[in-house]
């Protein structure tokens, strides 16, 4: 109760900038906290004993929320690389009705897998990144192999330049979200990662939402001074169905707010391997990230991701072995930075994009805007120079 009174303490003495909301004032507090001091004791850790049992004194009540175990089999489970369902936690916040928070439910080591992929595969082309704006196709190729060779001597030579993978800042997936429109369209679209979709499908189902389809994805590649505007995702046309998110890598503050910026929001740590599932009421709030946080023992892994994916691997698994070589790099950029994936159904089942205007469509393709910030933005929409 202290630790939640010291921080409540401190947003309190915080002075309020001209026009300043509710949620932008919280949101600039996270951003300048400092880890390991009473400014993080109001964030709701639900990795923490207490949250198990329901209470987070001063904030909203934790509540334990059911999930469908019979939607999803062992066997997909298992595939997918996740726990059977009857052994995740799952929990929902009052006044957030449709929030579900799952605390990392990943067998260990399989975590590597989606990192591996966030890396050398989904950053491939034919996706699109931010760095396209500001490169040739040929030069964003193939990030992972431009990259791997800077990431492996990162410990050797710390003032070396940039590798282009530390430059990414987002890349989307299935239909490509228009970061100027706001919009996604018919033919702005390459086709969506298989091994995703199916993880998507089966914590879909576990939230009760069997028949998802994971149609667009945006991975936000952070960066220990990175921050995520303050946004509602809303650009999808099917706002019935969830939006899921998976975390990896150091963990981060996120702020879960209402429809409107006046209300102040709640903050929650999300660690590697966490998945927030946001659908109902809680589909169209504003959130976002203000704080990425260093590890408290210096540059290094969540202890989650120490662990080795098994030799042997199902069968039918949507997992593939990840190499020693290939670890060594994902484990270099991981330990500054954090990864995260958003998965999101876009259309209701036999519904079609409407019909838009020749100008407007001309500017389907993706223009280098994107709600990723860095520590000294203070804009929503930030222009992402990879040189920067």
């Amino acid at each position: 109760m202290g630790k939640m009174a010291a921080a409540l303490g401190s947003v309190a003495t915080l002075g309020a900038e001209p026009g300043e909301d509710a949620f932008r004032k919280l949101f600039r507090f996270y951003r300048q906290s400092r880890p390991g001091t009473a400014d993080l004791g109001g964030v709701i850790d639900f990795s923490a004993a207490h949250a198990a049992r329901g209470t987070a004194p001063g904030a909203h009540k934790v509540l334990r929320s059911q999930l469908s175990v019979s939607s999803v089999s062992e066997h997909d489970a298992h595939r997918a690389g996740l726990q059977p369902v009857s052994k995740w936690q799952a929990y929902g916040l009052e006044g957030y009705p449709g929030f579900i928070f799952i605390p990392n439910p990943f067998l260990p080591g399989y975590q590597r897998h989606w990192v591996k992929q966030c890396l050398k595969f989904y950053s491939q082309k034919p996706n699109v990144c931010n760095l396209d704006k500001h490169m040739t196709k040929e030069e964003t190729q193939d990030l992972w192999e431009q990259s791997k060779e800077f990431l492996r001597r990162k410990e050797v030579n710390k003032r070396r330049p940039r590798s282009l993978l530390e430059k990414l800042r987002w890349v989307t997936l299935g239909y490509h979200y228009n970061w100027d429109s706001k919009k996604y369209s018919a033919d702005h679209y390459t086709p969506f990662p298989s091994d995703l979709a199916f993880l998507s499908e089966q914590v879909a189902a576990a939230c009760g939402f069997q028949g998802f389809q994971a149609e667009a994805g945006i991975l936000n590649y952070y960066r220990l001074d990175s921050t995520l505007g303050i946004h509602v995702d809303k650009s999808e046309l099917d706002h019935s169905k969830p939006l899921l998110s998976f975390s990896f890598g150091q963990s981060a503050i996120f702020l879960l707010g209402g429809l409107k910026r006046d209300e102040v929001p709640t903050a929650m740590f999300m660690h590697s391997g966490d998945i927030m599932v946001m659908s109902g009421f809680s589909r169209l709030l504003n959130h976002a990230v203000p704080r990425v946080l260093p590890h408290p023992e210096g540059e290094n892994l969540p202890q989650c991701l120490e662990t080795s994916l098994p030799a042997v691997l199902p069968r039918d698994s949507v997992v593939e072995p990840c190499s020693v070589e290939d670890w060594q790099v994902c484990a270099s950029y991981l330990k500054t930075a954090r990864v995260n994936m958003t998965v999101r159904q876009v259309l209701a089942t036999d519904q079609d994009f409407p019909l838009e205007p020749m100008e407007e469509k001309k500017r389907h393709i993706a223009t280098g805007f994107c709600h990723l910030e860095d520590e000294t933005s203070q804009v929503k929409w930030a222009r992402l120079n990879p040189d920067s």
